[in-house]
């Protein structure tokens, strides 16, 4: 900012030719730009903290590079340039705009570059509506991290709703201007109506008992409206119980509150925000001739669309019948062909052919079995005869040694035979209980004895005993 002539100028001159500066004086009385923007910025550096208060005006930022923040604040007769630095911007939690109340705390500062003097605002609060808006919008953000807003939450409203509720106060002309809208529109709409404050301390409660009473009713939209008024009056409709309230309605909620600018935190939670309470209720009550409009296109589109299937149910029963004569023809004909191979085999023309085949086929079998017999018996007797003798021979072989070994054992046997001892006058003396006597001191005088001869046996008592 260039400075003019001031009282300060010849105390700005003296500092910079007696106050050893080092600034480059041209003459006595004149200071170059350069000379003159420092000595402001000496002069306005001295200047204390001031806390300003005015109205936020063409803001602009944060600078997409810097992050820094530019704008003027004004009151009735002047404004001023501001500039908040980044971080003070990020740390002050609210976002500025136009027409914000706001309190700065800062010094005043001249940029040398252009001897532009702007205020630097090392801290920035918000201040009557503006503190109110910044409220707003950190419930806003709360109930939208909840998800109270999001759009997949919302119900869809019927197009054509034949009984509507509308939660509004009694005293004002809202009501009025929906009545005569839904009578204009659509006359055939039933129309229920709930009464409440719409403004002031205890609004939100009666507000919260009527979404209540008029859900009672099962309507298939409640309206909740009212007419336009400053920020300050429309915060009833910025309350987190009635926000709440609202979302957790059984029956969709439409709100038409203020003017087309106003968006209240019930307008961000409702099933359908319009902009005014007419909106509100034009958009339950379609227009008469655009219901009999909407009906008229309905009906030819659907006499087109069933002309379509009409046809094309036709054009598909033709061809099944089409497809079906070719298939029983096809079907037919088949059948035609079984029956004339089947009239062509012999068991149709002559019946009793087969029998007399197979008695012939029988005859000839016993025939060449009578003619078979013979030569099988004699060539089986052959065989036989060949067999006999081979085994004949092939017994005679294994039985050859045997013999001749069993000869030799029987002689071996026959040599050791006890008979053939007693054959030669020996004799066996067995006691009574048919043990060989070995020892006659085994035996006592009296003692009965049997003795086995060569030929024959008798029994002998013991008279003498002698010693060997």
């Amino acid at each position: 900012m260039a400075l003019g002539r001031n009282p300060l100028a010849g105390e700005f001159a003296a500092s910079a030719i007696d106050g050893g500066t080092g600034l480059k004086q041209e003459s006595a009385q004149t200071l170059s730009v350069s000379d003159a923007v420092n000595a402001a910025k000496s002069c306005v550096g001295t200047m204390p903290t001031l806390m300003v208060t005015g109205e936020v005006s063409g803001f602009r930022g944060p600078n997409a590079r810097s992050g820094h923040c530019y704008f003027q604040v004004k009151d009735d007769s002047s404004s001023m340039d501001v500039i908040v630095w980044r971080n003070t911007y990020a740390s002050m939690g609210a976002q500025l705009r136009d027409g914000l109340s706001v309190v700065l705390t800062g010094k005043f500062d001249v940029y040398v570059g252009t001897g532009k003097l702007s205020f630097i605002a090392r801290s920035v609060e918000l201040a009557g509506e503006g503190l109110l808006r910044q409220q707003v919008e950190a419930l806003a953000r709360k109930l939208a991290a909840e998800g109270l807003m999001d759009p997949a939450r919302k119900r869809a409203i019927p197009r054509f709703c034949t009984r509507v509720a509308v939660v509004t106060s009694l005293s004002g002309s809202v009501i009025d201007d929906v009545k005569r809208t839904l009578r204009r529109r659509n006359p055939l709409v039933e129309l229920d109506v709930v009464g409440c404050a719409v403004q002031g301390p205890g609004a939100p409660a009666t507000i919260v008992r009527a979404l209540d009473v008029a859900a009672r009713a099962v309507p298939e939209a409640i309206l909740l409206v009212r007419g336009g008024g400053s920020f300050e009056d429309l915060m009833t409709f910025n309350d987190e119980m009635l926000a709440r309230a609202v979302a957790a309605c059984p029956v969709p909620v439409i709100t038409g509150i203020g003017h087309e600018p106003d968006t209240s935190i019930c307008d961000m939670v409702s099933d359908r925000r319009c902009s005014t309470p007419t909106a509100a209720a034009e958009s339950v009550a379609p227009a008469i001739d655009e219901v009999v409009s909407v009906l008229e296109g309905r009906r030819q589109r659907l006499g087109i669309a069933l002309q379509k299937v009409a046809t094309t149910q036709q054009m598909r029963l033709e061809g099944l019948d089409e497809r079906s004569r070719q298939a029983i023809l096809g079907r037919l004909s088949h059948q035609r062909s079984l029956l004339e191979a089947f009239a062509k085999r012999r068991c149709l023309e002559n019946p009793m052919g087969f029998v007399e085949e197979r008695q012939t086929q029988l005859m000839q079998s016993e025939q060449r079995l009578h003619d078979a017999m013979p030569r099988v018996l004699e060539r089986e007797s052959r065989a036989t005869n060949v067999l006999a003798e081979r085994m004949t021979n092939a017994g005679s072989n294994l039985t050859r040694n045997y013999e001749a070994q069993t000869a030799r054992m029987a002689a071996a046997l026959d040599a050791l035979s006890p008979l053939k001892v007693l054959g030669r006058g020996y004799a066996i003396a067995r006691d009574k209980e048919g043990h060989v006597v070995v020892n006659a001191q085994s035996l006592v005088q009296g003692q009965e004895v049997s003795v086995v001869l060569g030929t024959g046996s008798f029994d002998a008592q013991v008279t003498t005993v002698r010693s060997a």
